[in-house]
């Protein structure tokens, strides 16, 4: 039951958390336009090596977490300033005088399991979010990350990142134009204020938990 409830959770999470437009879905759509889905699967299995390192150190540190609630607290704090600078950074970055998609091309030049590894290493906000997620999973008994029961865990969140952004792409690629215009707002504008609303929500939570109380 316990294999199972880690396979479960695992997977929900990951699956719902890798639907949401960002960049590495819009890298995917264009590696699956230009290079068909052989070379999609690739690019999914290059960020899945990162992610399964990702999420195992995320679950020694959640471990770790559970115990001290004052590394909780900064914790809480230190993602309101990280999202901010997430959509400043994201911001500045791109500029809106460029073709989104001759951006997007510079990637695609090389292996396609290399881009998926590199960029879902720079993926910075999967460090929270699989921080919160297995914190909370582990609070409210949904998980046992206890001995090779956290493989089955791992096991269950990266299946479940693969078939979500496997979707998320399929239907990106179906929806959109031919020239994929739409991506010129991506990178400038839709990651950045995603960004803050994630900011605002976490400030939100902040507020009530440490400062109203």
């Amino acid at each position: 039951m316990r294999i199972l409830k880690n396979l479960f959770f695992g997977f929900l999470v990951s699956f719902l958390g890798s639907l949401p437009l960002g960049y590495l879905n819009i890298i995917g759509v264009e590696v699956y336009t230009n290079y068909f889905l052989e070379s999609l699967i690739f690019y999914l299995i290059g960020v899945l090596c990162i992610e399964a390192v990702v999420i195992y150190f995320t679950i020694v540190f959640a471990n770790q977490l559970i115990t001290n609630k004052k590394w909780m607290k900064n914790i809480d704090f230190f993602a309101v300033v990280f999202l901010v600078g997430l959509a400043f950074l994201f911001f500045k970055g791109a500029s809106p005088s460029i073709q989104q998609s001759d951006y997007i091309k510079d990637y695609i030049q090389y292996s396609t399991f290399v881009i998926g590894m590199v960029l879902c290493a720079f993926n910075f906000l999967q460090i929270p979010f699989w921080v919160g997620w297995n914190l909370f999973l582990l609070n409210a008994n949904r998980i046992d990350l206890q001995g090779t029961l956290k493989l089955y865990y791992i096991l269950g969140t990266l299946v479940g990142t693969f078939f979500g952004m496997l979707l998320a792409i399929v239907v990106l690629s179906e929806l959109s134009t031919v020239d994929f215009s739409f991506t010129r707002y991506i990178l400038p504008v839709v990651v950045p204020v995603f960004f803050l609303v994630l900011a605002a929500l976490q400030a939100r939570k902040v507020y009530i938990k440490y400062i109203k109380t």
